[in-house]
């Protein structure tokens, strides 16, 4: 493959990703340097190819295949096979059946009230604690996106969400480390124990939501669980599922909000605007309903340039399975193709200053003149998120929530650093001071 890059390393790449920051920077530091297809080394992958421009991707939106190599390290989670690597013809009867659950609006209102009084009695909290020093967004908003996952997929309740959470991060910690070689303190057998203990305390929870589900006689297709058992899947393919669906929605929305508020507390005009809507829209009401997210119209554009700027799952990959010609370079078949979303969405041929906030990008005008795939937060193709839907639901509803109460502001003092960690977490938390706010 005649694709620029950089020169191979004796390490597999892992000492280039470490000085870059993680792989998230060095994917912009590639892009800048190289051009918008880039040859380079990922840890655990051997060598693949990196397309930051959206016009490009189009020639692989249709691949169905991950590679495996580079989800190995959540193998330890699933007992029935890695459902991140189900191969096609089984994957698309899965991902129908996901999606008739976690896309469909009637299941969506259905478990609205729900949803919104989980996001109240967070809001409840902050407002107990308006005063007292700064929040740490996304420990509490990542804790509710547990929560919300498990009233709405799971049809039951984590009690022990922290412990649930704690055992996510062990885990993960664990097998990313593993796979980008990355020093960790402590001896490497404590380290296995401690991530096999919490991969134990992560299924005991489970069974005892689908014990739970099945004891209370609830078969409802609106719930991932009874829709599993009513298509006739076994115990073990329902726990599977059930641990991968916790594990893309107990992050990534907690994360995207985040993001947002920290957004929009340095951008006080744009909150003065989004709140302005809230009013307009809400009226005297504390919480939206269903319908009302259709109408908040400027809200939705802030939350999709705060998934610009710093999408939940920073990057993507898939497997050719036959050959293809990406611009003016051949890509033989068996290639790993990395999806780089950061450095797509700061492409600056189609996102002019693209380090800057700017939620007009999001207007239908600006939108009919780029290209489908300049702007993937959850991925593209038949391998994309099949929580869109539901994620998307819940940001709006908990910025809804948060954004007619409370106005948020920096913590003096604190620094903001981008990192990844399975999603593009913030190295410190982002720490915010919440203050009520008066209606109008």
């Amino acid at each position: 493959m005649d694709i620029p890059g950089p020169e191979p390393r004796a390490d597999g790449g892992a000492g280039a990703v470490a000085a870059a920051g993680g792989l998230h920077t060095y994917q912009l530091r590639l892009h800048a340097e190289y051009g918008p297809v880039v040859r380079f080394q990922l840890p655990g992958a051997g060598t693949v190819v990196s397309v930051a421009d959206p016009v490009l991707l189009e020639s692989t939106a249709h691949i169905d295949k991950r590679p495996e190599r580079l989800f190995q390290f959540l193998a330890p989670l699933f007992e029935t096979g890695n459902l991140q690597v189900m191969p096609a013809h089984e994957h698309t009867q899965w991902r129908r059946l996901m999606l008739s659950v976690l896309a469909g609006r009637p299941s969506h209102e259905r478990h609205f009230a729900s949803l919104t009084a989980l996001a109240t009695a967070l809001a409840d909290r902050w407002g107990e604690q308006a005063g007292r020093g700064p929040v740490e967004l996304q420990k509490d908003l990542t804790a509710l996106s547990l929560r919300m996952i498990c009233e709405f997929a799971l049809g039951g309740d984590a009690t022990d969400a922290d412990s649930v959470i704690a055992s996510f991060e062990e885990v993960l910690a664990e097998y990313m480390g593993r796979l980008y070689r990355v020093p960790a303190p402590g001896a490497r057998e404590e380290r296995a124990r401690r991530a096999e203990e919490a991969l134990a305390h992560l299924r005991a929870t489970v069974d005892r939501m689908v014990a739970a589900h099945r004891h209370g006689g609830r078969a409802d297709s609106s719930d991932l669980i009874g829709a599993l058992v009513e298509a006739g899947e076994r115990p073990a393919r329902i726990r599977d599922t059930v641990m991968v669906t916790m594990l893309a929605g107990h992050h990534t929305t907690g994360v995207a909000v985040s993001w947002t508020l920290h957004l929009l507390g340095r951008h006080p005009e744009v909150a003065e605007r989004v709140a302005a809507e809230l009013d307009r829209v809400l009226g005297d009401r504390a919480v939206p309903a269903y319908a009302d997210l259709r109408r908040l119209t400027y809200l939705d554009m802030v939350l999709k340039e705060s998934m610009r700027l710093y999408p939940p799952g920073p990057y993507g990959a898939r497997e050719t399975t036959e050959a293809l010609v990406l611009g003016h370079h051949e890509i033989p078949a068996g290639t790993t193709i990395f999806y780089p979303f950061w450095a797509v969405h700061m492409n600056p041929e189609y996102w002019p200053r693209p380090e800057e906030f700017t939620p007009e990008r999001f207007t239908p005008q600006e939108m009919t003149g780029r290209p489908r795939l300049a702007y993937i937060p959850f991925g593209l193709g038949p391998r994309s998120c099949e929580g869109t839907g539901l994620a998307m639901v819940e940001a709006a509803l908990i910025l809804s929530v948060l954004l007619k109460r409370f106005r948020f502001r920096p913590a003096p003092g604190h620094e903001v650093t981008p990192i990844e960690r399975f999603v593009l977490w913030a190295a410190d938390d982002i720490r915010m001071i919440v203050s009520p706010r008066v209606p109008g």
